[in-house]
């Protein structure tokens, strides 16, 4: 299930340079370019295509790299590791998701669906329920023997369940390890942050109290017009890139979405 030639160069689209777009390529979807016109960036030096942008909905905005067309050049020195109480401390993993969540959940949910190993889940109360959990029960089968999914983390406890969603180090890529034996699931660290330390959506005296009527005034939490749905898109970039959806159970998954 390839998705392009091998040694393909992946940046941010905001990290280009040099680089316009061909427009007659710039082929998509309702809200963006989806690269379905093959390489759609020219360098602006030569007019020669050396890239292929996708930000679509539905998609990681992403710039593809020609590898024949890219020259590697040795690059200022990588700034220091921080260690996940840095990381807190600095609200490094504070990013705004907002209406793009869905993206870094379909690949959470890809994530859980293989670490049940096709056994149902049953999800703690609160955020990872909200995130997750209907289609979690859409995908896997109910009954006994639930496994019990929750959030764990750098400055937030490890709850005894079977699976724990953890965070993956923005800078290394590897996960926060659990100590008491439940099985880590990886998931974006801005997102996990979002859970772990929801926003605030009261606001009330930090001592004492208000005037009894005045808190009525204080505006309601927002609430989606519709419920939360993880990107089926993702979901299923992610199954297609690990070796357990060759297994039957998982590719009938793979084969019906989410």
């Amino acid at each position: 299930m390839s998705d392009g030639p091998s040694d393909t160069v992946l940046l941010a689209p905001g990290d280009m340079r040099g680089t316009g777009l061909i427009l007659e390529r710039a082929g998509g979807y309702c809200m963006g370019i989806d690269g379905r016109d093959g390489p759609n960036l020219a360098c602006l030096g030569c007019d020669l295509p050396v890239g292929t942008r996708m930000d679509d909905c539905g998609c990681w905005q992403v710039v593809r790299l020609v590898p024949q067309a890219v020259v590697r050049l040795p690059g200022p020195p990588e700034r220091p590791i921080m260690d996940w109480a840095e990381l807190l401390a600095t609200g490094a993993l504070r990013h705004r998701l907002s209406e793009y969540r869905d993206i870094p959940a379909g690949v959470a949910l890809a994530q859980v669906v293989v670490a049940a190993g096709g056994a149902a889940v049953e999800v703690a109360p609160g955020p990872v329920a909200e995130l997750l959990g209907r289609a979690l029960g859409a995908l896997l089968p109910a009954g006994e023997g639930a496994k019990r999914l929750d959030l764990a983390g750098p400055g937030f406890g490890e709850p005894a369940t079977d699976l724990v969603l953890v965070p993956v180090h923005p800078q290394t890529g590897e996960m926060w390890q659990p100590r008491a034996g439940s099985v880590p699931v990886p998931m974006d660290a801005a997102l996990w942050a979002e859970l772990a330390s929801p926003p605030h959506r009261t606001r009330l005296p930090v001592v004492g109290g208000l005037p009894a009527g005045v808190e009525r005034d204080d505006p309601l939490p927002p609430h989606p017009w519709y419920p939360f749905q993880p990107s089926r898109e993702a979901f299923r970039y992610t199954l297609a890139r690990m070796p357990a959806v060759r297994e039957p159970w998982l590719r009938a998954i793979y084969d019906r979405g989410c």
